[in-house]
This record gives structure tokens, sequence and C-alpha cells, in this order.
């Protein structure tokens, strides 16, 4: 059974930087998309970055210039570096991955950006 652990969220000032990390075991972790979510209270889930399989990204407009999703396929982990954070980038994080009809969610890690 495939499980995904994020980790990294906390508590950081308005234009700081976060990197969160994504573990993911159970499955082949190099055929899988990986994308970051997130959700702020009272919000739908957001899209914030994404990685194929074969290495291409994508990004939320609202993120963009500012976040960088990578993945390390030896260590099985993807990461989300975020900087330049703003107050309205608080929310839980979720990582997810997929392929095909297998999908996988994390239990998500909080981060507050606030002064």
């Amino acid at each position: 059974q495939g499980q995904l652990v994020e980790s990294g969220g906390g508590l950081v000032q308005p234009g700081g930087s976060l990197r969160l990390s994504c573990a993911a075991s159970g499955f082949i972790f190099s055929s899988y998309a990986i994308s970051w979510y997130r959700q702020a209270p009272g919000k739908p889930l957001q899209l914030v970055a994404a990685s194929t399989s074969g290495g291409s990204t994508n990004y939320a407009d609202s993120v963009k210039g500012r976040f960088t999703i990578s993945r390390d396929n030896a260590k099985n982990t993807v990461y989300l570096q975020m900087n330049s954070l703003k107050p309205e980038d608080t929310a839980v994080y979720y990582c997810k991955g997929a392929a095909g009809r297998y999908t996988y969610w994390g239990q998500g890690t909080q981060v507050t950006v606030s002064s």
C-alpha cells in the first residue's frame, strides 16, 4: 500500500522561506506524477505545483517565481521550496502521487505565515 508523508511545515514570518518534503513508500515513486496542493480555511483545495514522472513542472500563477518543486527519485522524495512567503500562503499543504488509476495522498502539513 502506497504512503506519502509530508514534513517541514511551521510558522514563518512574511518574506521568509520553508522547504516542505514528501517522502513516498510502497509504490514505484519514479513512475508517479507528484503534486503539492494546499487548502486554506474556508477555501477549496488548490493545486500549487506539480512534477510529472519525466520531471516537467508547472505552478499556480500565485506561486510562480517563489516556489520550486523538485524530486529526488533515489530518495523517493519530492520537495517544495517556498521563498518570499506571504500571509496568503497560509494553508495545510498536501502532496499527492498519481499514476493511472492509483492515487495517494499525504496527511498534510500546516504552513502559517504571520508576523
